[in-house]
């Protein structure tokens, strides 16, 4: 008795837990881009934003909640969602990326938002980047973008 009901407990957890995955976009750190690129290479969505930028909030709320963009996302890409002003150093491709600000301050980005995410020197925020395998840039976005709009960019 007690091993079927310990079998029921593990695939009840098993079930949860990949129910839980379908909820929710598998963002990477850029370490785990890195790696996962090497494993086995696949499209990149890069997503820049910011704490105090109202459309980004907006993007994660109401974009990156819905089922049809998770899927879309989850199946097709690597997912990396970045603080344009995080003060964590990122270790990418070889080379260690800082923020040059010791203290998260507004308007002081952070290296890496600065060489992928800039507009004309300029930095918009959100910022979308679509890659393809080979992690050359396809696409760049820099407003809001709606779940439809946002699903037949990733169909590029």
């Amino acid at each position: 008795m007690k091993s079927i009901l310990l079998t029921l407990f593990i695939i009840t957890l098993f079930i949860h837990g990949s129910a839980q995955t379908k909820d929710s976009i598998n963002w990477l750190t850029f370490e785990q881009l890195g790696e996962s690129l090497e494993t086995k290479p696949k499209r990149v969505l890069l997503f820049f934003h910011t704490d105090w930028c109202g459309y980004c909030r907006k993007m994660v709320n109401d974009v990156f909640s819905s089922p049809q963009v998770i899927e879309s996302i989850n199946n097709d890409y690597y997912a990396v969602s970045f603080d344009a002003e995080s003060t964590e150093s990122v270790f990418f491709d070889g080379q260690l990326i800082r923020n040059k600000a010791s203290n998260k301050t507004r308007g002081q980005y952070h290296d890496i938002a600065l060489l992928l995410a800039h507009r004309q020197g300029q930095l918009v925020f959100p910022t979308l980047l679509l890659l393809d395998e080979t992690f050359t840039i396809q696409k760049r976005y820099f407003n809001y973008m709606g779940p439809n709009k946002i699903i037949q960019a990733l169909k590029y």
